[in-house]
């Protein structure tokens, strides 16, 4: 026979998953009806702005005993992440941390990724079997800092935490350390953080002299030179490098030279007019190009259209052939562009000219 009782339960979870998947979708619309209040009516308290998690997060019914179970399965163990809306922090690792690609690539080989709120009443079962709700749950493992990251082992113990925001040099440091087996493992956290933790990426946005400033009217004209938009984060070695090392040599300077070039941080509220013509934050169309890595450049065209993008870590070479590939009109003609780079690169050796693709 079935039992009722954990026909109930499922349901209830069933419930509570459904709860959890609508909560952001809630606040969204909480946000659009709060922009069609009257000036005097937005006084008012306004909620929490919420956070967005990543996608490849794991839409969890919350039974931390089921998850552990897939986890184990994949290879993979669980990590839980406890977080509140509002909270900059939070937004911080999801929009830094979880923009870079190198991080991104290792938590998702090596975890399952569960998101928690820290005042949440979802019902959750701890991998014991205990329920509770997700508030209850954060009390029990005495989470007082939001973000807090949970690193479990195969067994569901808590292995290591990390309290609070952590930047990505040493985010990623963490993850190497946490992905180790603990039997490996010859140094404590804080001692391997030392070894091995890189040097900080810059805190601000790298200048140029060729970035649009505002009003940011990203509209072309018939004629007008191709546009380039670049989406980067603070705190961003691959954004760096791109400007330090990429971005300061003569051939990448001549090519930037003929487009028009607008920088935004992924999670910008400046306002600006879309190729389009739409007028939303740069954070609203970094959503709607789908940008999920920083850096990431998008390339329109004189007719409003994107008709090239290249996304995450890339050096000088490629960096050089993207603005090339657009700029002389190739991807009209050659719509691969590793086919591109091969022609461009074999052109340069019958030249006599060294090529080399990572420098």
């Amino acid at each position: 026979m079935i039992d009722a009782a954990a026909s109930m339960r499922s349901l209830d979870r069933a419930a509570a998953a459904a709860a959890a998947a609508s909560r952001l979708a809630v606040w969204a619309a909480l946000g659009l009806a709060a922009m069609m209040l009257p000036a005097q009516a937005q006084t008012a308290p306004q909620p929490p702005r919420p956070i967005e998690i990543p996608a490849w997060f794991a839409t969890s019914f919350l039974d931390l005993t089921d998850e552990l179970k897939a986890a184990n399965q994949e290879g993979k163990r669980l990590l839980l992440y406890f977080g509140q809306d509002g909270c900059p922090y939070c937004r911080r690792l999801m929009e830094v941390n979880f923009s870079q690609r190198a991080i991104v690539d290792k938590t998702r080989a090596n975890f399952r990724a569960i998101a928690l709120n820290i005042w949440g009443d979802l019902e959750v079962v701890w991998t014991d079997g205990q329920q509770s709700t997700e508030k209850q749950l954060a009390r029990q493992l005495k989470v007082q800092f939001t973000p807090t990251l949970l690193f479990l082992d195969e067994q569901g113990r808590v292995d290591t935490r990390l309290n609070g925001y952590w930047p990505p040099h040493r985010f990623e440091a963490a993850l190497d350390y946490v992905i180790t087996p603990p039997a490996r493992r010859n140094a404590t956290l804080a001692d391997y953080l030392e070894r091995h933790a890189k040097e900080p990426a810059s805190d601000q946005l790298n200048d140029e002299p060729f970035l649009m400033k505002p009003p940011f009217d990203l509209r072309r004209k018939a004629g007008a030179k191709p546009l380039a938009v670049l989406f980067e984060t603070r705190s961003c070695r691959a954004c760096d490098e791109m400007h330090t090392e990429g971005m300061q040599r003569p051939e990448v300077r001549a090519l930037i030279a003929r487009f028009d070039v607008a920088r935004f941080a992924l999670g910008d509220a400046a306002e600006l007019t879309t190729p389009a013509g739409g007028r939303m934050s740069a954070a609203g169309w970094a959503r709607e190009l789908q940008v999920s890595y920083t850096p990431t450049v998008v390339f329109f065209d004189d007719r409003n259209r994107e008709v090239f993008r290249f996304e995450g870590y890339v050096r000088p070479f490629h960096l050089a052939g993207a603005f090339d590939y657009v700029a002389g009109g190739a991807y009209r003609t050659q719509p691969e562009f590793q086919r591109f780079l091969q022609d461009k690169a074999e052109r340069m050796r019958e030249q006599g000219r060294t090529v080399d693709l990572w420098r």
